[in-house]
């Protein structure tokens, strides 16, 4: 077989696809896909879940599988090649996914389905199914079923060339500057930067508005000018504020398009706005409930941010002469200064202990621990040598295998993310159990001077955060593909195991496994860690409010905005409801705001906040079962795995979560947490 997409036996061949390959495969997978819709939707063929899912699911399965190993390419590895590919290939294996979900002879067969005949994960999976088909579309008949296809179609185009921008104005900027432009900086952005201006023929430094360079400037560069010159660029990329020459990658008329179009597709389907449709399938009711849920958040955290603002103000005066407003690009830096001075450590000192293979060891560790499997480097083709390969097992048998993509590059876009390469299957075509596997993949920055990668706190916190959802969908005990792992899981509800897994990083029982000092060797100092921990809620009031703002906002450009007009002055109207500090007039933050624009968090970016309650409390029930030395509890490990990692989506999340804490979630843990309780 020489096309390595139709080879869907194994694991992707990521080493031999080629963008030549992409148009023949979706040829013959298409048309399969095609024939086996065709076949299932004739009057003859019975209405049995078994016999649907042994031709049809088969199929598109395999179509699934050859096009998320495109897309995830086109993530991870873009070439002009590869995006053209891709980009001619999406509005064709858009359209079939549209008319399958619409199709009302498919959705006529899954009605007649016997609900008698079925499992209890086969009954969920077909509540699901059911309720897909009546928001993709299949009620709708005649002209409003053509544009509602049309629509989709637009959305995929767009949405697509919204992430190009973003990753295309992010990746063209270059900013080449003398060393003593960098003081302040860590010597191993310091270095890395040289070695990127020398790959480029430069002199001097190289800096990017990739996360490993800009953050780190914004951070610790004592040149505030620079920090301003860095700001603007990162705050402008693809907007109407970008300069003339990155003007073209200005994102401003697609969102408005992809607004537009939203509300029309929720107008076809019955609904008054695109939020009403983002909520159906979650656990909020209703848009009102989600808002309602946000605005009494901020009150509770309003006050924590305005003290985190005023401590902020009165250290740049007295330390640092600076009186009025603060600068959008001064306050990273006051702030790593505060927190030196209130705690006696910086990040910097933090990331010498944090050695990339050192943290792999201990997050397996506390893994392997607690969910009693076993963590082993396995063998598959990558797409770049930086890639990881490992398989999870229990009592010697294979559970799921995961790639471990950890390094920034270009080519890459930026974030981290977890991504199913495919799911959990008692397989209905050969009775054979298929085992999942993920994709994890974050942006870290890679090792200098033949050292290994260092990582923030910040960074093993979002290490740790990927594996949650790894492990959600890896460590599934349901045969139900639709209903395995993450998938069937409410949105609002996913970020439940990845934010529950983040509080590891605050346990020294944890913490102490996963260090070691990239000079010495030596562990973390427990005083150090106790400052880390003495740290840990500063400014989270501020934090919290950051992220209403940008849920709120997504909430009501989908709910209260009217596309034809400027969604500029919502967002102002956001940060005059909830934010203490008002950026500046030409931040753009909108503008790459991938989450809503171009991935799954449209109407739903508020999912981490409502997660985040489920995963505090959750978290609560091994704080209170701990041992005397804050060594987690197996036996609760055990309750939490079965409850909700091992059940997936074969139930509604607020049945897991009661399964395991035997009542309904509250915010108290949460707030609790974050140090926004009174004294």
């Amino acid at each position: 077989m020489t096309n390595p997409l139709l080879d869907t036996s194994g694991l992707p061949l990521f080493d031999r696809i080629a963008p030549e390959h992409v148009a023949p495969a979706l040829d013959e997978l298409l048309a399969a896909a095609e024939k086996a819709l065709e076949a299932v939707t004739a009057a003859e063929f019975p209405a049995h879940w078994k016999a649907i899912a042994q031709t049809l699911d088969v199929s598109t399965e395999r179509l699934g599988m050859a096009w998320g190993a495109v897309s995830h390419l086109n993530s991870v590895a873009d070439t002009p090649e590869l995006r053209a590919a891709y980009n001619a290939a999406l509005p064709r294996v858009t359209e079939f996914w549209t008319r399958l979900g619409s199709d009302e002879r498919l959705y006529a067969k899954y009605k007649a389905i016997d609900a008698a005949s079925l499992n209890t994960e086969q009954t969920q999976a077909r509540k699901n199914a059911l309720r897909g088909f009546v928001l993709g579309g299949a009620e709708l008949q005649g002209a409003a079923k053509e544009r509602y296809a049309a629509i989709q179609e637009r959305l995929a185009e767009i949405t697509q060339k919204f992430s190009e921008n973003t990753l295309d104005a992010t990746d063209k900027f270059a900013l080449y500057v003398s060393e003593d432009q960098l003081i302040g900086v860590p010597a191993d952005v310091v270095q890395a930067t040289r070695d990127a201006a020398q790959k480029d023929g430069k002199e001097g430094h190289r800096l990017s508005l990739k996360m490993p360079v800009y953050l780190p400037v914004m951070q610790f560069a004592d040149n505030a000018a620079l920090r301003e010159q860095l700001y603007k660029a990162y705050v402008t990329r693809a907007s109407d504020q970008a300069p003339d020459e990155a003007k073209h990658f200005d994102n401003t008329p697609l969102m408005q398009e992809i607004l537009a179009l939203r509300q029309e597709e929720s107008r076809l389907l019955g609904f008054d706005n695109y939020a009403q449709v983002s909520v159906v399938p979650k656990m909020a009711e209703s848009p009102e409930k989600v808002t309602t849920f946000l605005r009494d958040l901020a009150a509770k955290a309003r006050p924590f941010a305005e003290k985190d603002l005023a401590d902020l103000r009165e250290f740049a005066a007295q330390e640092l002469g600076i009186t009025g407003p603060l600068n959008a690009w001064d306050v990273p830096y006051l702030s790593e200064k505060l927190k030196e001075a209130r705690y006696s450590f910086s990040e910097q000192e933090v990331k010498q202990y944090f050695t990339a293979p050192k943290v792999l060891a201990g997050l397996f560790k506390i893994i392997e621990t607690l969910f009693e499997v076993s963590i082993r480097a396995d063998q598959a083709p990558v797409w770049h040598p930086a890639v990881g390969f490992y398989r999870i097992e229990r009592d010697g048998k294979l559970i799921g295998q995961f790639y471990l993509d950890p390094p920034a590059r270009a080519g890459k876009r930026g974030g981290a993310w977890m991504d199913d390469v495919r799911g959990r299957w008692q397989r209905p075509d050969t009775g054979v159990l298929q085992t999942p596997v993920a994709h994890l993949v974050c942006n870290f920055a890679e090792g200098v001077n033949g050292q290994p990668a260092l990582l923030t706190h910040d960074d093993v916190i979002t290490l740790f955060h990927e594996f949650g959802h790894g492990l959600h969908h890896m460590l599934t005990q349901v045969n139900e593909r639709d209903v395995s792992g993450i998938s069937g899981v409410e949105w609002d509800a996913v970020e439940l195991p990845s934010q529950f897994m983040e509080n590891f990083c605050w346990e020294w029982s944890v913490l102490r496994h996963m260090t070691a000092h990239v000079e010495t060797g030596e562990p973390l100092p427990r005083a150090l860690f106790d400052k880390m921990l003495a740290a840990k809620n500063f400014q989270s009031g501020l934090q919290t409010l950051r992220q209403i703002e940008f849920s709120l906002f997504d909430m009501l450009v989908h709910s209260e905005h009217d596309p034809a007009q400027d969604f500029m002055p919502l967002l102002a109207r956001v940060r005059e409801e909830v934010a203490v500090m008002r950026p500046p007039a030409f931040n753009r933050m909108a503008h790459t705001f991938s989450h809503i624009f171009a991935g799954g968090y449209a109407a739903g970016y508020y999912s981490y906040k409502w997660a985040e309650v489920l995963s505090a409390d959750a978290y609560a029930a091994f704080e209170e079962t701990a041992a005397a030395d804050g060594t987690p509890s197996v036996e609760t490990g055990r309750l939490y795995r079965q409850a909700i990692l091992e059940a997936g989506g074969s139930r509604p999340a607020l049945e897991s979560f009661k399964a395991f804490r035997g009542r309904e979630p509250n915010l108290d843990a949460l707030l609790r947490h974050q140090g926004m309780v009174a004294a």
